[in-house]
C-alpha cells in the first residue's frame, strides 16, 4: 500500500508576493492558481483544508491528502481574502552535490503514482519520497522526482541507505530468500512464523527486503518513517509495555511463554518462571496482534489509554483513532494512538465516544470469527497478500492506514486472515 506523506515543494508563489496587489491583479492570481477538485473527504465544510494555504479561513488541522482536493473552500476562502498561499521553506540542495540535475534522467510519467507530490523513484532518498518505494517505479515519477530533486527535498540514493547503519549478516539462513525474514532480532508482519537465534544475521536479502518496505522494524527500535501503519499503530503501543529480556526458558521459538499474555500467539500453559524472560517472542507476538495482557483473574488487561503526549491533548477533542463518536478530531493521525488520554478518556465517561470494539484488549481473545457472511471478494489490488488488510470497509490494526476504494473486495486473503484473528473488524454500515 502507498502511504502518502505528501510535502510541499516547488513553485508555490510567496506570501509577500500576495499582499498589496491590486484588485485585478489578485484576480489574476487567483485564475492562475489551480484549486483542484472537491475530492477531499472535508470539502464544502467553509475550511480550506489545502495546506498549500494559511490564513483565518483555513481548518485547524490540516493533512498533505487534501493538497488540491478542497477547491471550493479554498477558492471562496481566498476570493474573501480570508486565506492566501503559504511560503514555502524547502530546504537548498547541499553544497557541492553532484549530479546537477540536468545530468540525471529522470525518465517519464508512466508510473502509477506520478504527479502526486512526491518522488516514487526509488534511486533517490530523502523528505520528498514517498513512504514505500518498488522497483517498477524506477525512472517513472520524472516530474514529481524532478521538482523534488531541485527542491533539495531528495538526493541520489546511496546503495542501502534506507537501512543504513543496519548490519543484516549474510544469507547462509536454511531460510534465505524465502520472502520472509528468520532474523529473530526484528518484529512485524514480514517475519517467518517460527524464529530462532541459529538465524540471526543470516537471512540478509529478505530481512532487508521487509525492513525498507515497512513491514519489519528492529525489537528494540523506535518506529521508523516507513513502518506499515498497522505495524507502526501496534509498535507504538508495544513500546508502552516491559516485555523483559529473552532470559527464560524458551526465547525465539516463536510462541509467548510469559504467563502475563493471553491469546493465539501465546503458549497454553506456560510457567511463572518465564514471566519477564520472553521478550522477543511477545513482543513480536503482541504487535501481530495475536496476543494481549491479562489480569491477574485471567481476563483480558484494562484499555491502555496512553497518555497526553499528543500535540492536540488537553483541547477538549479525542484524536486518538480507537475511539468514534462526537467528540472525536475532524482528523485523526496514527501518530495520536494512546497519545490523548485525558481527553478520549473524559469523553468517554461523558458518553462522547466509545471504544471501538477491535481495539478492545479482550477482542482478539474471541478468535477465530466467522467470517463465512461476508463477500471478501478476491485478490485483484496490487497490494494483496502483503499482511495488511487494505479494503476500506475494514477497520482495525490489521488494516491499512491509507485505504482505497480501488481496493474494495480486491484483498480477500489479507483480509478473511485477519477478520477470523479479530485484528480487524467492518465498519460500522459496511457489510
Amino acid at each position: 500500500m502507498h502511504i502518502k506523506n505528501r510535502r510541499l515543494g516547488g513553485a508555490v508563489l510567496a506570501l509577500a508576493l500576495l499582499s498589496g496587489l491590486s484588485v485585478p491583479a489578485l484576480a489574476q492570481a487567483n485564475a492562475e492558481i489551480d484549486f483542484g477538485d472537491d475530492s477531499s473527504e472535508w470539502a464544502n465544510d467553509g475550511e480550506c483544508d489545502d495546506p498549500r494555504f494559511e490564513g483565518a479561513g483555513m481548518a485547524v488541522e490540516l493533512e498533505d491528502i487534501d493538497l488540491g482536493r478542497d477547491a471550493s473552500d479554498c477558492r471562496a476562502a481566498f476570493e474573501a481574502g480570508r486565506i492566501a498561499l503559504a511560503a514555502t521553506s524547502a530546504a537548498a540542495p547541499e553544497a557541492g552535490r553532484e549530479p546537477e540535475a540536468t545530468e540525471i534522467d529522470f525518465g517519464d510519467d508512466s508510473g502509477e503514482w506520478a504527479n502526486d507530490g512526491e518522488c516514487d523513484d526509488p534511486r533517490f532518498a530523502g523528505s520528498g519520497m514517498a513512504i514505500e518505494l518498488e522497483d517498477i517505479d524506477i525512472a517513472r515519477d520524472a516530474s514529481d522526482c524532478r521538482a523534488a530533486f531541485e527542491d533539495g527535498a531528495i538526493t541520489l540514493a546511496t546503495d542501502g541507505e534506507q537501512s543504513a547503519g543496519l548490519d543484516f549478516g549474510d544469507d547462509s539462513s536454511e531460510w534465505a530468500n524465502d520472502q520472509e525474514c528468520d532474523d529473530p532480532r526484528f518484529v512485524g508482519t514480514g517475519m517467518a512464523g517460527s524464529l530462532s537465534d541459529d538465524n540471526r544475521l543470516r537471512d540478509a536479502s529478505d530481512c532487508r527486503n521487509a525492513f525498507e518496505d515497512g513491514s519489519i522494524i528492529l525489537a528494540d527500535d523506535d518506529v521508523p518513517a516507513n513502518a506499515s501503519a498497522a505495524l507502526a499503530s501496534m509498535a507504538i503501543l508495544a513500546n508502552r509495555i516491559d516485555f523483559g529480556d529473552d532470559s527464560g526458558e524458551w526465547p525465539h521459538d516463536g510462541q509467548c511463554d510469559d504467563p502475563d499474555f493471553v491469546g493465539p500467539g501465546a503458549y497454553s500453559d506456560p510457567y511463572d518462571a518465564n514471566r519477564l524472560g520472553d521478550a522477543s517472542d511477545c513482543r513480536s507476538a503482541f504487535i501481530a496482534g495475536t496476543i494481549t495482557l491479562r489480569t491477574l483473574n485471567g481476563v483480558a488487561g484494562g484499555f491502555n489509554y496512553g497518555d497526553d503526549s499528543s500535540r492536540w491533548s488537553n483541547d477538549g477533542q479525542c484524536d486518538d483513532m480507537r475511539f468514534t463518536g462526537p467528540g472525536m478530531a475532524k482528523k485523526l493521525d496514527r501518530e495520536d494512538i494512546a497519545a490523548d488520554a485525558s481527553d478520549c478518556r473524559a469523553l468517554e465517561e461523558e458518553g462522547d465516544v466509545s471504544i471501538r470494539p477491535v481495539y478492545q484488549p479482550d477482542y482478539v481473545l474471541g478468535a477465530p470469527y466467522d467470517g463465512s457472511d461476508i463477500d471478501f471478494g478476491d485478490n485483484s489490488s496490487p497490494y494483496a497478500r502483503d499482511n495488511q488488510c487494505d479494503d476500506p470497509r475494514f477497520e482495525g490494526p490489521g488494516a491499512d492506514y491509507t485505504l482505497l476504494e480501488s481496493d474494495r473486495q480486491a484483498d480477500a486473503d489479507d483480509c478473511s486472515a485477519a477478520f477470523e484473528a479479530g485484528t480487524i473488524t467492518l465498519r460500522d454500515g459496511e457489510s
